[in-house]
């Protein structure tokens, strides 16, 4: 397993340049440095290369699921805590290793924006580093899910100020919902209870989807029924480049669960796509929700294709998107929420 190893000089060399590049303090202090999905673990050097170490590293180093191709979930550097001097405490994401026996057992503690903005420390605490070895394995999910939802937070701040006004437009008149979309896609086709946008380049190709149709019962909301729903909307309206090729559903590389956006239940699809037909295929993250003033369910899709790049970014950054989508009713904020009950003070 490849392991991410950086010079506490090379570092401080490209978070100078990083901070430049981002213009300088915020109007809360110093704006946070570093790439999405970058993390610094602050931790004893000797305790890294332990058991309690090396299992908080395989969590970080976990793939991140439904790529056609295998990717790290996190950009992993770590630090002593001697070292975690002012250049490092800006990067955006941070952990803190704190194994200390003034603790009865192990917990997380998270605070934001403390060095800078935006930023999410999480300190994990344990009295010893067995019981942290089994506490970090055993919430390996939450520790994933809490700085994706973070990364796609910032990313959601974003697109609040900067998205596509025509797409929000169209989706409103359309089907009565909110979202905010890039600016950058901005090639669109309309179907019956259909809008699709994308930015229709030859690779990052990013795309929003959008369709309904009415709720029946409670059996629309299973693997069975949502794949074959998808087939049957995207041979409709997203053929192939020659003629009847469609794009299809991956039926083995989709995985289905239920989650919660904007309060309410949906059921979240994620795999793969592939054209019918022809070489094309990529990753997708859909979200099926009922809308329950019309009778009807959303399906909100977004998906890419980039054959010649890595992936992670360009899914997650959409992935964003569909957080935003707002139904009739809804009136929570599209902030996700990271999953864990903040204990500590911004």
């Amino acid at each position: 397993m490849k392991k991410y190893f950086f010079t506490l000089s090379m570092l401080a060399v490209a978070l100078f340049f990083s901070a430049c590049k981002s213009g300088g303090k915020s109007a809360l202090g110093p704006t946070s440095s570093g790439r999405a999905y970058e993390l610094l673990v602050v931790v004893d050097l000797g305790l890294w290369e332990r058991p309690a170490g090396r299992a908080l590293y395989d969590v970080l180093d976990s793939d991140v699921p439904g790529l056609p191709q295998s990717e790290r979930s996190f950009r992993i550097m770590y630090t002593a805590p001697g070292n975690f001097d002012s250049t490092l405490k800006i990067i955006r994401n941070i952990i803190v290793v704190d194994i200390q026996d003034i603790y009865s057992a192990p917990k997380f503690k998270y605070s934001k924006d403390v060095y800078a903005s935006p930023q999410m420390i999480l300190n994990i605490q344990a009295p010893d580093e067995e019981s942290f070895k089994n506490f970090v394995t055993e919430n390996k999910q939450t520790i994933v899910d809490f700085f994706t939802r973070a990364e796609m937070n910032r990313q959601i701040t974003q697109l609040e100020k900067n998205h596509s006004d025509y797409v929000a437009t169209k989706v409103k008149s359309m089907f009565d919902c909110d979202v905010w979309v890039p600016a950058e896609l901005a090639s669109t086709k309309e179907g019956k209870d259909f809008f699709w946008v994308g930015t229709n380049a030859a690779t990052g190709d990013q795309n929003f989807v959008i369709y309904s149709f009415p709720y029946t019962d409670k059996n629309t909301f299973t693997k069975a029924y949502f794949v074959h729903k998808r087939d049957s909307v995207m041979k409709i309206n997203i053929p192939g480049a020659s003629e009847g090729s469609y794009m299809a559903t991956d039926t083995l590389l989709t995985d289905v669960k239920p989650i919660t956006v904007q309060g309410e239940y949906a059921l979240e699809a994620r795999g793969l796509w592939r054209v019918k037909g022809d070489f094309m295929g990529g990753p997708y993250v859909s979200h099926m929700r009922v809308d329950q003033a019309n009778g009807r369910v959303i399906v909100a899709e977004i998906f890419i294709y980039s054959p010649d790049k890595l992936k992670r970014n360009l899914v997650r950054g959409m992935e964003a998107v569909l957080y935003t989508l707002k139904l009739p009713g809804d009136k929570q904020s599209a902030e996700i929420p990271v999953g864990m009950t903040k204990e500590t003070n911004e």
